[in-house]
C-alpha cells in the first residue's frame, strides 16, 4: 500500500506496525491514556472504531467497548452484528445500549419529532450515552475512532464558518471536567484509508456501508473537498490539522476552558452536567415523546453483553455500584 504523504509503501505486516506506531505516538504526544486508566472504546462496528479497539489491545492497553443500537434499520443491525462478532472473536467485554429498548425511541424518530437533522440527533445521543456509560462504569477515558480525515473535515467546516466555540474544542484530547470523562482520539495520525487497510490485513470484518441517513451531510462534502486537495498535494490534511493544533488552537482556548460548558449544573432529569434545567438529550427525548429519565436513577441503564452472549458480565473492580 502506498502512502504518498509519507513517501512510502508498506506490505501488510509493516502497515500494521505503522498504524500501531502512529497510535502510540498520538497517545504519547497528547497524553491520552496513562498507565492504570480504565478505557472505554466507543464502538460502531465500522473500520475506525474496530481498528482502534484492536490496536489498543495490540499495544497492551486493556479496553472495553460500548455499542449503541441507534435504530437505523438494517444498517444498525449489521453494525451491531460486526461489533458483537469482533468482541466474541477477541474475548473482549462489550457493553450495549439500545435506544428503542431503553428510551422508547430511536434516531430517525427522535430527529423527525425534534425537527433535527438525523446526524445531529445521532451525535447528541451518542455523546450523552458514552459519557453516561463511562461515569456509571467507573471508566477514566472514552476513546473514539475519529481519524485524520474526520478531524481535518471538522476543522475545515469550523474555520469556514468561524465557529469559534467549536474551534476551542478542536483537540485530540478533551480533559475530564464537570463530571464528564476524558475523551481521546488516538487515530488522529491515521487517514481512514489506512484504518480500512489495517482491518483488511488483520482480518477484521467491519460494516462497509455508510449510514443511509448521512446523505447530504456537509461534513461529507468537506471530506471530499479535502480528499481532492490531498490527491493534488499529499500531506495537506495533516499539515492543515496539526498546523492548527501547533499554531492556533491555544488562541481559541486562551481562557483555559478547553471549550467546556460554563457553570454546569446537574440535569433535572438524568443528573448529567448541563447549562439549563434539563440537558439536550433529555429535551430530545421530550420532543420525541420518549420515556423520561429518573433523576434518582443511574444516568443510563446499560445491559452488558459479551459478544453474542446475553449473560451479564461482572463489573470490573472500581466500577460504581
Amino acid at each position: 500500500m502506498d502512502l504518498r504523504r509519507h513517501n512510502a509503501a508498506f506490505c501488510g505486516e509493516h502497515l500494521s506496525r505503522f498504524c500501531r506506531d502512529q497510535v502510540t505516538r498520538a497517545i504519547e504526544d497528547f497524553d491520552m491514556i496513562a498507565p492504570g486508566d480504565r478505557v472505554l472504546v466507543a464502538v460502531s462496528g465500522g473500520k475506525d472504531s474496530l481498528a482502534l479497539w484492536h490496536i489498543l489491545g495490540e499495544l497492551g492497553i486493556e479496553a472495553d467497548g460500548f455499542s449503541i443500537g441507534l435504530g437505523i434499520g438494517g444498517y444498525s443491525e449489521a453494525s451491531t452484528e460486526c461489533t458483537r462478532r469482533f468482541a466474541a472473536e477477541h474475548g473482549l467485554h462489550l457493553l450495549e445500549c439500545d435506544l428503542r429498548e431503553r428510551f422508547g425511541t430511536d434516531v430517525p424518530t427522535a430527529a423527525a419529532a425534534a425537527k433535527r437533522v438525523p446526524c445531529s440527533a445521532c451525535g447528541l445521543s451518542k455523546r450523552h450515552l458514552f459519557d453516561s456509560a463511562a461515569v456509571e462504569g467507573g471508566y477514566d477515558v472514552v476513546a473514539t475512532g475519529h481519524n485524520l480525515d474526520d478531524e481535518a473535515a471538522v476543522l475545515f467546516g469550523n474555520v469556514l464558518h468561524w465557529h469559534t466555540e467549536y474551534l476551542a474544542r478542536q483537540a485530540p484530547v478533551l480533559p475530564a471536567a464537570h463530571g464528564f470523562p476524558r475523551k481521546v482520539k488516538p487515530l488522529v495520525r491515521l487517514a481512514e484509508r489506512e484504518t480500512a487497510a489495517y482491518c483488511i490485513v488483520n482480518g477484521i470484518d467491519y460494516q462497509v456501508e455508510e449510514c443511509p441517513m448521512s446523505a447530504g451531510n456537509r461534513h461529507l462534502g468537506y471530506k471530499e473537498a479535502l480528499a481532492d486537495l490531498e490527491l493534488r498535494s499529499p500531506g495537506s490534511k495533516a499539515s492543515f490539522y496539526f498546523g492548527y493544533l501547533r499554531e492556533a488552537a491555544d488562541r481559541f482556548r486562551s481562557d483555559g476552558s478547553a471549550g467546556e460548558p460554563d457553570g454546569p449544573v446537574p440535569c433535572g432529569r438524568c443528573g448529567a452536567p448541563c447549562s439549563g434545567e434539563i440537558c439536550s438529550f433529555c429535551r430530545l427525548l421530550d420532543r420525541a415523546g420518549a420515556a423520561p429519565l429518573a433523576v434518582d436513577g443511574p444516568p443510563v441503564a446499560v445491559p452488558v453483553r459479551l459478544g453474542r452472549s446475553d449473560q451479564p458480565i461482572a463489573p470490573h473492580p472500581g466500577a460504581s455500584a
